[in-house]
């Protein structure tokens, strides 16, 4: 009986944080399953090869992973925030656009963890890499 009622209480609130996003479609459920590798394959670089460029002596750290989870719910804040935006304007585009967006962005981070990893990336793959990281910084600047 217990079983069940928690059971219930978890998958309401589940729905209820679905919703909240939007749904659960192949978008969303893109991004989770991106920032799920991103973050294990950023675990695998620090702990396994201690290659992480997150860190002075490139090893797992709790405060890298930390900041890495954090960053991770920033994303689906700021995804949380374009569905509202659709919802206020009546559009459907902004979500879409948003998660696409970070896809992106979570399929780089993939690639350069498994670069560091040592797995040999096609060329094509690692001048973009290149090209979006130096973009990248010299925003920043």
């Amino acid at each position: 009986m217990i079983k069940t009622g928690a059971l219930s209480v978890i998958g309401a609130l589940g729905a209820m944080i679905t919703t909240l996003f939007g749904g659960w479609d192949t978008g969303l459920a893109t991004l989770v399953l991106f920032m799920t590798v991103d973050y294990v394959t950023g675990l695998i670089v620090a702990g396994v090869f201690q290659n992480s460029n997150k860190t002075e002596n490139g090893a797992l750290e709790s405060k890298a992973g930390w900041k890495g989870l954090c960053r991770k719910g920033t994303t689906l804040l700021i995804v949380l925030v374009a569905c509202r935006l659709d919802l206020m304007l009546g559009s459907n585009y902004i979500r879409d656009a948003v998660i696409i967006g970070f896809v992106f962005n979570e399929s780089i981070s993939i690639l350069e963890n498994v670069g560091l990893m040592g797995v040999d990336l096609p060329p094509v793959l690692v001048k973009a890499i290149d090209i979006l990281k130096n973009k990248t910084e010299g925003d920043k600047e």
